[in-house]
């Protein structure tokens, strides 16, 4: 006999995971989460939260800097310092007064909780390797919410100076010297970080150019701020392997070269985490490495379902609890289904970037009519007074109806207008009716609007 009956049961407290148990338990249904580690997911423990803690220590720390060599604004500063194991200690106390809510929140909710290791026995029935000894849970539904992990390459393997995402945030002291293999929004967030906490910081990217999901005209903000940090960029450049403690690649031209350095921080992407759960007694139908999902989170198998990380791109948290909401629906007999039109992505480099939705090359791959509406960062006001003028915003519209297709910026502090972007996407809003909405003065939104009247014709400050 088992020893837990459940309707739910989540494996993964990530942020699917908990927001999927959650809102299961509002609506009535029996629901027991098993997580092996702390709650919160990589997100919380060791992905999007830490890192944006230390960029904000990097932002602040080189705002200090800086102000020892320029006080055009009045202000002047003299030898800063950093102590890194302090802001470590910082950041690690923001994530337990998190891991803490999202307990409470369980809690609240009447959600049981289990620490261990799940391992499926079949599709309706798990065991669960706790401290105590070996649980078994037997329910009518199951989720599959357990996340994923950074890709380590065979020739690089991880160690003591061969750093993933995780090891990298946290580090107690700045290297003198970092190379990141992989220009993409994790390698660029952190390495950027550290370039900003002091360090000599190298890129090296396989392809032509660094965050190649983008196009170039929203990255080059970023690779002219790459290059104003000091941070050397390596485009059309493959990492061989270790050499002593030092990285070789080999370059755009063929020759080989050796990088002096004390740390490696290697992001070439996230695989899904289904390996040590006994995943394969389930038979499921996959899409390469991730499991295949319809648009009810369903798997091939009646009442097993996959959210999140493990379903594959986007890997984005807010996709995963999106997710989460709608099976925890489902479970409890509403007619959902995903119909979700914008799934914002954020990249937090310096600048932001921010996108929903198509650009203007998507649209045109689509053969889609479009009119596209840009506002520079340079004659916005406010950006102005925080010295952000870096950027722009840009809207993409039908060009017989005005209604929005797509947004996309790029410049300081962006990342808080995804929500109104979606927002425009989601409810099918015209570039008139953003151009017809009062925009407070002085802000960055104010771009927004601005986009959306050169859309129509009408543009005002350009």
């Amino acid at each position: 006999m088992p020893d837990h009956n459940c309707k739910l049961l989540v494996i993964g407290a990530g942020p699917g995971g908990y927001v999927c148990a959650i809102k299961a338990a509002q609506l009535g249904v029996e629901t027991i989460i098993v997580e092996s580690v702390k709650p919160g997911g990589t997100c919380l423990n060791v992905g999007c939260i830490p890192s944006k803690a230390l960029i904000h220590v990097a932002d602040e720390y080189h705002k200090l800097k800086s102000w020892t060599a320029d006080n055009s604004l009045g202000i002047s500063a003299s030898s800063p310092s950093i102590n890194l194991s302090d802001s470590v200690r910082w950041k690690d106390g923001i994530v337990r007064r998190l891991n803490g809510g999202v307990e409470g929140l369980l809690k609240k909710a009447g959600v049981k909780s289990i620490q261990g290791t799940a391992n499926f026995l079949d599709g309706k029935t798990v065991a669960v390797t706790t401290v105590d000894g070996r649980q078994t849970i037997s329910a009518d539904n199951i989720v599959i919410a357990t996340g994923s992990v950074p890709v380590e390459l065979p020739n690089l393997p991880f160690s003591d100076s061969v750093l993933s995402s995780t090891e990298a945030l946290a580090l107690e002291a700045v290297p003198d010297t970092m190379a990141v293999v992989g220009g993409g929004y994790i390698g660029l967030e952190i390495g950027s970080a550290f370039a900003k906490l002091g360090a000599r910081v190298v890129v090296v990217e396989a392809a032509d150019r660094i965050l190649p999901q983008y196009d170039a005209d929203l990255t080059a903000p970023v690779v002219k701020s790459l290059a104003t940090h000091g941070i050397e960029v390596m485009t059309k450049a493959r990492a061989l392997g270790v050499a002593g403690k030092d990285l070789e690649i080999e370059t755009s031209d063929g020759s080989r070269k050796i990088i002096n350095v004390d740390k490696i921080l290697v992001t070439v992407g996230r695989k899904p985490c289904t390996a040590g759960c006994s995943l394969e007694e389930l038979s499921l139908t996959m899409k390469e490495a991730f499991i295949n999902i319809d648009d009810k989170c369903r798997t091939s198998m009646r009442g097993v379902y996959a959210i999140g990380d493990v379903t594959g791109e986007p890997m984005l948290a807010h996709r995963a609890m999106a997710q989460g909401e709608l099976v925890a629906e489902v479970i409890a007999g509403q007619n959902s289904s995903w119909d979700k039109v914008a799934m914002p992505a954020v990249c937090f480099t310096d600048p932001e970037i921010v996108t929903v939705g198509l650009s203007p090359s998507e649209a045109i791959a689509k053969d889609l009519a479009v009119t596209v509406g840009q506002f520079p960062f340079q004659a916005n006001g406010r950006a102005m007074t925080t010295e952000s003028e870096q950027g722009f915003i840009r809207v993409v519209a039908a060009k017989d109806s005005g209604v929005v297709l797509g947004i996309q910026a790029v410049g300081a502090g962006v990342s808080e207008l995804s929500a109104a972007f979606a927002l425009a996407l989601e409810m099918g809003a015209c570039a008139d009716d953003i151009a017809a909405t009062v925009h407070a003065h002085p802000t960055m939104s104010e771009s927004f609007a601005e986009a959306c009247m050169q859309v129509t014709g009408r543009a005002l400050h350009i």
